[in-house]
């Protein structure tokens, strides 16, 4: 039976390309313009697992996707790196001359910055998805427009590579979390966790956290505060932490019940950097 997999963006996007490395290529997936109905997909069972970018090694952590996690009582069942490599698109044809505007999603703008710097005669537009617009280019054969995309989704829309690989820095990676609505109980493998927790308003209790999960030889590789809408100036911490032996993470997660409040494991997963 084939699995449904739900993407932010269309074919050819770097959501389609984790879904195809990370599971069989046996999958269908649903194409879902925000992650809004990203989430929605699972939810109403459209798709058994979603595949949801969360965090750039350049632009920094997509802090909604968090909320979006939390607030929907998803599960993280596993996670992927992928090298982002950027390439300057149009209808076959076309010189980089001819093109005066590029159609891209915010981020793929901002990683992109230096090289159009460049070329100031060139309009930077935002727009939803990077697949989305190369495909809009493709349907409307809009000439003068350029997109920023994957060689997959050139290949897809038949557009030319005006020019190849030109993210900013070259070691751009984004990580993608894998999720579902079902929390997978085998901890064969399991050497990493993402959690969430609330602490009381008061001097030193985020470091005792910090220096309870170091006794417990949690290794933490991720903080991120997100503001709590209801109580202003107060936070709700989501970590990620990794460890050697699943019994330590047992016990430091004992201890952390304990000791926060609003405690929740959003996922348990083997750890995909290493």
């Amino acid at each position: 039976m084939k699995n449904t997999i739900a993407i932010q963006g269309i074919k050819g996007s770097f959501h389609h390309q984790v879904a195809l490395n990370y599971f069989d290529a046996a999958i269908t997936v649903d194409e879902c313009m925000s992650f809004d109905s990203l989430v929605e997909s699972i939810l109403n069972e459209n798709s058994n697992y979603a595949v949801m970018a969360i965090e750039n090694s350049i632009a920094g952590s997509i802090i909604p996707n968090y909320a979006l996690i939390d607030n929907n009582n998803l599960k993280i069942i596993g996670e992927y790196y992928l090298s982002v490599h950027h390439n300057f698109m149009s209808l076959k044809g076309q010189l980089l001359d001819d093109i005066t505007e590029v159609h891209s999603h915010p981020m793929a703008i901002l990683q992109c910055k230096e090289f159009f710097k460049k070329h100031p005669n060139i309009k930077l537009v935002e727009d939803k998805d990077t697949a989305e617009t190369a495909k809009r280019i493709h349907d409307n054969q809009l000439k003068n427009i350029g997109a920023i995309a994957s060689k997959t989704a050139a290949e897809l829309y038949d557009l030319e590579i005006l020019a190849a690989e030109i993210q900013t820095i070259n070691d751009n990676q984004t990580r993608f979390v894998i999720i579902g609505s079902n929390h997978d109980k085998n901890i064969i493998g399991i050497n990493k966790a993402s959690l969430k927790f609330e602490l009381e308003h008061k001097r030193g209790s985020l470091a005792t956290v910090l220096n309870v999960m170091s006794d417990c030889k949690l290794n933490l590789t991720k903080i991120q505060s997100l503001p709590k809408i209801e109580t202003p100036f107060q936070y709700a911490f989501f970590v990620d932490i990794t460890f050697d032996d699943y019994k330590d993470y047992e016990k430091g997660k004992k201890l952390l019940e304990i000791m926060t409040t609003h405690f929740k494991v959003l996922g348990e997963y083997e750890n995909a950097k290493l």
